[in-house]
């Protein structure tokens, strides 16, 4: 079956037709009208909270979208049962983590055999029977949405602080539960972002809170057997464009007051020993410095882009006088090899870099200045350092996995230089990755810019365009897209298609500088990218035009959307989850949670008719034209507070109202969950398969058998 006939056998009753209720708007003698402002509740404040409190008449056009969208994946609930069965089928369900050691324990989390959430736990050091403090399952038991935020136990080992969202609306209830006892403390703290830094007697924690429009602008200090309204508030962040994160030092001595904006930041350091200290400043803000700093003894380790380090650079400092004026040198910046992230330990400092797509980690010894790199050698790969709690240790924790080879999980003595692997991934109804083949393709931008794409497919793929193609891409706020596992992917693979991930600019995949043009005035650098991406995957015969799905989420929806009004004769079906598609109407909106820190990565369009008017050109809502679309699935999430419900369903609703041809463009809210979708690690999976389903069946593969 072609492309063509798969969609147009995706056919049904008439859609829902959402009122149009003009709402104009004029800023720099521009006048915009929105014809669906009126699907954003004036209370969606209280909606995070209390979902029921949804406006009746927008929760009846929401249930008729998910209506109409079930009358195109009705057909396709024997197929989405296998995907779940397959993908099921490749997970190993009483999973757990390595052990990470600290003093006498080693702390986990596991899964038993059905279970949808992690059980966290304890074991001697040495081994022996795991105790299960936090039974995901039994404390998720009749909520309809439930996901662990952070855990931490507390130096003396004798309690555990933990929290939990109930609503997918990312508020986290921090409680404290008693290792020997089993029960939780009559601490509870509500609203907030969901981690603690432990004080080193025990007593008190540090914490994020959130405000009413879900900022975490505060750290408060909560004593135990104290009510929240007794917290101290102990920083308190007076930019409401920058976020506050409580991270723990390096060494355990301090907690690090992080803030900043994606352009900015600045640290503080508050004195774990002292249940009353207050925050120091380590160096002022600086617009455009960006700095992070790792503690040792009487020095700071800085990682910053200060002096012009694009792609980054370390230097040290005196831990009294840690000032901009005496950071001195450590690791000079070098263009184009990105220093992602650092780890400290007593005698090692460890760095994760990236050159080209391709990451490394650079061990240093600290008492000779020697280096040596971990590195693989498959074409495309993913690596990351998996930190522990143990600062005075040689043991380096890592994982590594490739598109075709499941992850693996490595203990790495940093002084002998002795690799062990602990874990592999395991997938119970079996993989060889001998039957796929991973690589990487290089795509020109019109500008001249390479674009590196990692492909996976099956070996016995023949490459003469005839093949379908799921094209992955994000490419925004400087995160990479690792050419990592994913035993999901299988199911479209072993059916056929090639998986290819494009990473576009935006994201920092070949460096910061690769982040800076694909940003704000430069943001359309990203949305040619992929479609260049996709350009070449046709000319180097992988695929063909209108075989192709694009996939993306969030900022990458919203590439999603810019590429299906720019470039949508390539595709045969877009799939966008939670897409951030109606920009310049969220980034005037200055209530919203994410749009005062969100400026720097868009532009101001309050404040900068220029960002306005670029904004306006790409905002994939703003932009939809009488043209014919790809068929078109978007996926929402009601508690969503990164990219609210009403974003989507606007698009929708244009798109339906404007398009002259294509289709269908269809709108699924999960009226129970926010960003992240179903948080159960197999009601996840029914997600993945109605997208899977809806990928296989604009390609017309709905109905053909597994390889």
């Amino acid at each position: 079956m072609d492309t063509q006939t798969a969609a147009n056998e995706l056919t049904g009753p008439s859609p829902p037709v959402a009122s149009r209720r003009p709402s104009r708007r004029t800023l720099h003698g521009m006048t915009v009208v929105d014809d669906y402002a009126w699907l954003k509740d004036a209370k969606w404040q209280d909606v995070l909270r209390n979902p029921a409190l949804l406006d009746p008449d927008i929760r009846a056009y929401l249930e008729a979208e998910n209506r109409y969208t079930e009358t195109f994946l009705g057909p396709l609930k024997t197929l989405q049962t296998t995907l779940v069965a397959e993908m099921r089928g490749r997970i190993k369900e009483d999973d757990s983590s390595v052990p990470q050691p600290d003093g006498p324990f080693a702390y986990l989390w596991k899964f038993r055999e059905g279970g949808q959430h992690e059980a966290i736990g304890r074991m001697p050091r040495d081994g022996g029977e795991v105790q299960v403090l936090l039974d995901g399952d039994a404390m998720a038991k009749g909520l309809p949405y439930f996901d662990f935020g952070g855990t931490r136990h507390s130096l003396d080992h004798r309690l555990e602080a933990w929290s939990a969202d109930v609503r997918g609306s990312e508020f986290f209830t921090i409680r404290v539960r008693d290792w020997q006892t089993g029960a939780d403390l009559p601490d509870v703290i509500e609203q907030t972002s969901g981690s603690v830094v432990w004080g080193l007697d025990s007593t008190f924690f540090y914490y994020v809170r959130q405000d009413d429009n879900h900022r975490p602008l505060h750290i408060y200090r909560h004593r135990l057997g104290t009510p929240q309204s007794a917290d101290v508030l102990v920083y308190a962040e007076p930019d409401n464009g920058w976020f506050v994160r409580a991270e723990e030092s390096a060494s355990g001595r301090f907690c690090i007051v992080a803030t900043g904006n994606q352009e900015t930041s600045e640290r503080w350091l508050i004195d774990l020993a002292d249940a009353d200290a207050t925050p120091r400043l380590v160096a002022a803000r600086e617009t455009g410095v960006r700095y992070s700093v790792h503690d040792r003894g009487d020095q700071l380790f800085i990682h910053t882009n200060q002096g012009g380090a694009i792609d980054f650079r370390i230097a040290v400092a005196p831990l009294a006088t840690p000032d901009r004026a005496n950071w001195r040198e450590l690791i000079p910046h070098r263009p184009g090899i990105y220093i992602i992230s650092v780890a400290l330990y007593a005698g090692y400092l460890v760095r994760v870099e990236r050159e080209n797509a391709l990451p490394s980690i650079v061990i240093r010894d600290l008492a000779d200045g020697s280096e040596h790199v971990i590195s693989f050698e498959e074409t495309a790969y993913s690596l990351d350092v998996i930190e522990g709690f143990e600062y005075d240790t040689t043991r380096l924790r890592f994982s590594y996995s490739s598109m075709t080879t499941p992850t693996e999980i490595y203990d790495y003595d940093m002084a002998t230089r002795q690799r062990i692997l602990r874990k592999r991934q395991e997938i119970p109804s079996g993989h060889d990755p001998a039957n796929y083949v991973t690589t990487r393709i290089m795509a020109q931008a019109d500008d001249g810019a390479l674009v590196p794409v990692s492909i996976l497919h099956r070996r016995d793929l023949v490459r003469d365009g005839s093949a379908p193609l799921l094209l992955y891409g994000y490419g925004s706020y400087g995160m990479a897209m690792p050419a990592s596992f994913s035993a999901n992917r299988l199911s479209l693979v072993d059916r056929g298609f090639v998986y290819a991930i494009a990473h576009i600019r935006g994201g920092s995949d070949k460096g910061w500088g690769w982040y800076l043009n694909g940003k704000r005035e430069k943001k359309t650098n990203t949305f040619d990218d992929f479609a260049a991406a996709a350009r070449a995957l046709i000319a180097e015969r992988y695929t063909s035009a209108r075989r192709i799905v694009g996939h993306g989420g969030s900022a990458g929806g919203m590439l999603m959307g810019a590429v299906a009004n720019r470039a949508g004769e390539l595709f045969a079906g877009i799939v966008s989850e939670v897409p951030f598609v109606d920009v310049l109407n969220t980034m005037l909106d200055d209530t919203l949670p994410l749009t005062p820190p969100e400026w720097p990565e868009w532009g101001n369009p309050i404040t900068d008719e220029a960002a306005f008017r670029y904004i306006l050109s790409y905002s994939p809502y703003d932009n939809v034209a009488a043209r014919h679309y790809p068929a078109i699935l978007a996926m929402a999430g009601l508690t969503d507070p990164r990219v609210t419900y009403w974003e989507p369903a606007k698009w929708i609703a244009r798109l339906r109202a404007t398009m002259t041809g294509g289709g269908p463009v269809l709108l699924r809210t999960n009226m129970g969950a926010g960003h992240g979708g179903a948080a159960g690690r197999f009601d996840r999976l029914e997600e993945v398969a109605i997208a899977y389903a809806f990928a296989l069946q604009v390609v017309g593969l709905a109905h053909a058998h597994t390889t």
